[in-house]
């Protein structure tokens, strides 16, 4: 039953994150909850969170480790060669579904009141935190959690009466046994990332659909309930002939649908859930919203699962540095600590810079994702530009941040004892769920051509600079108003271009506009750090993000921002730092 919370302990691995608890074990977080979450909210949050910090850090990182191990199987036929196609999954995969699903209701909390005692929905701040520490320890899980929250969204939004009632209280069931869970299937053979150019075709039977085709990648394979595009016969080519269909695994007789499976995926990361190959054939269909509207429909579906993609990737970086510091901290090497080399500090101070700057933009764009929800024009424009940003730059930067830790931690690191490999594997997958980086940074370049987004980005970079009031940030702040201006002028100069100038400079577009928010995000939070304690920590995180990524660089001139001792110290303990010693 969701809200329960368990005792139970287990012992700490020296030089590893595994038995602690994630959430003490990271102020960042604890200060992020402090200031962007509600107050009404914070207390009940910070409950959870430390309790989700517990089983993440203990039974969680346990069960992931065996169940990554033990990867699905498929059983296409029983005894008397019945078709079946049923997946096993190791107990482990179950125990941790029953983490998510019920114990935390994850994919529930943004659906109905009550849920971990909250009078009304849990806002989405909240459930992206919570999902945060989560993900530290189980990347691959939280993909059905995600389908089956989206999914759940996409029928609230935009299905008809009957099927919210036929489907919503299942989605959102908080007990495994009443629950079905939710899936996208878009991907196929010829039609990846150019979706308009999917085969599979819809046809009319009564007062329902028959789906027929293949979807090629297909992850949560055996969900219960299932969102697709298909084009319905004789609708025009393209995006725009595509309908939105919800294809439930069981018929209301109990009998299979016909949808069959192939094969599973056997994947780089995300191992424990089940991807795989998919054919329709006459699957009893339902439409879900206008039929010529279909794609703009999954769109809502592919963009929050986007923004889970990017905060699954903030979670990956925030375990890898963890690992990194524990395992710097306890390594004894040339005569000391790992921690005391002044490379290996300045590898950790890079790691927690990246993982800063990630947190910040993610939770920050799960907040307005709770104004947009709420109504606010403002924010679901600002919104269209943040969450291709958060999907494309954390999920790419996860990569290396995966890396450089497992280069801390040296040998151990490449074994698969360690949680190294399995964050380096899984991180990769971020950056092509959901669309891959080109399309994703085109998809950038559409939302400012056609929605002018980027001027609603840069006006509230200029609003949050504009807000950071205390004397220390003031010229930061100055600086970053600069940058803005020129990033606007580009920015300006770029849509100009012809489609073949323009496109090729997508990518170098979105990580400029993610560097410049991301930098803002972190001085707004120097200020609130300022004003609570007077500490000046987060501004030399500030410092360091902006002088990394916003200043011009010379490859032949040997030269990093480098934090002095005292500010080293307070950048991974979080103690507080004088303001004067915030200075470079």
């Amino acid at each position: 039953m969701s809200g329960r919370m368990a005792g139970g302990a287990e012992s700490v691995i020296p030089g590893s994150a595994r038995g602690t608890n994630l959430w003490d074990a990271d102020p960042n977080l604890q200060f992020e909850l402090a200031h962007r979450v509600l107050e009404k909210d914070r207390k009940r949050a910070e409950l959870w969170a430390r309790e989700m910090g517990r089983v993440a850090g203990r039974e969680l990182d346990r069960l992931a480790a065996r169940a990554d191990a033990n990867t699905p199987l498929l059983h296409q036929y029983d005894p008397t060669v019945k078709g079946i196609d049923h997946v096993e999954y190791h107990a482990a995969y179950r125990a941790m579904e029953a983490i998510a699903f019920e114990r935390f209701a994850l994919a529930a909390m943004s659906h109905q009141p009550g849920v971990l005692g909250w009078p009304t929905s849990v806002p989405h701040v909240v459930k992206y935190l919570l999902s945060y520490i989560f993900g530290q320890s189980e990347f691959g899980l939280l993909c059905p959690v995600s389908m089956t929250d989206a999914t759940a969204r996409i029928v609230r939004k935009f299905a008809s009466t009957p099927l919210k009632q036929q489907f919503l209280p299942r989605l959102t069931a908080t007990s495994l046994a009443d629950l079905w869970q939710g899936a996208m299937f878009v991907t196929e053979k010829q039609a990846g990332s150019d979706v308009g150019n999917l085969e599979t075709s819809a046809r009319r039977d009564g007062d329902a659909w028959r789906l027929y085709g293949e979807k090629w990648f297909c992850s949560n394979v055996d969900a219960d309930v299932i969102l697709t595009l298909a084009r319905p016969e004789g609708a025009p080519e393209g995006t725009r002939g595509l309908g939105l269909f919800l294809i439930p695994r069981l018929l209301p007789s109990g009998a299979r649908n016909h949808i069959f499976i192939h094969r599973l995926k056997d994947k780089l990361g995300a191992r424990s859930i089940a991807s795989g190959e998919v054919r329709f054939e006459g699957a009893v269909a339902h439409v879900v919203g206008e039929l010529e509207r279909g794609f703009h429909q999954m769109l809502e579906m592919i963009n929050v699962s986007r923004l889970s993609n990017a905060m699954r990737a903030a979670a990956i970086m925030r375990r890898a540095y963890l690992e990194a510091l524990l395992q710097a901290r306890g390594r004894q090497a040339f005569g000391g600590p790992l921690l005391a080399l002044p490379l290996v500090r300045q590898n950790l101070t890079e790691l927690l810079v990246e993982v800063e700057a990630a947190t910040a933009f993610t939770l920050y764009t799960a907040q307005t994702l709770d104004l947009a929800d709420a109504g606010d024009a403002r924010a679901a424009r600002l919104l269209r530009i943040l969450t291709p940003l958060a999907k494309y730059a954390v999920c790419r930067r996860a990569r290396a941040v995966a890396g450089d830790a497992m280069d801390v931690r040296g040998g151990n690191g490449f074994i698969e004892e360690w949680p190294n490999p399995r964050l380096l594997r899984d991180a990769h997958l971020g950056s092509i769920w959901e669309g891959t980086s080109n399309i994703v940074a085109l998809d950038v370049l559409r939302a400012i051509r056609r929605e002018n987004c980027a001027e609603a980005l840069l006006g509230e970079i200029e609003n949050l600079l504009g807000g950071c009031e205390h004397p220390a940030t003031h010229d930061l702040a100055r600086q970053l108003g600069v940058c803005a201006q020129r990033l606007a002028e580009r920015v300006a100069e770029i849509m100009r271009d012809a489609p073949e100038g323009r496109e090729p400079l997508a990518r170098r577009l979105a990580d400029a506009l993610y560097d410049l928010a991301s930098a803002t995000l972190l001085l707004q939070e120097a200020h609130w750090q300022l004003a609570d304690d007077h500490s000046a920590r987060k501004l030399v995180v500030a410092r360091l993000f902006a002088e990394r990524h916003l200043e011009p660089h010379d490859p032949l001139a040997v030269r990093e921002p480098v934090p002095t001792g005292e500010q080293f110290e307070a950048l991974i303990d979080w103690v507080p730092l004088r303001e004067g010693a915030a200075e470079a």
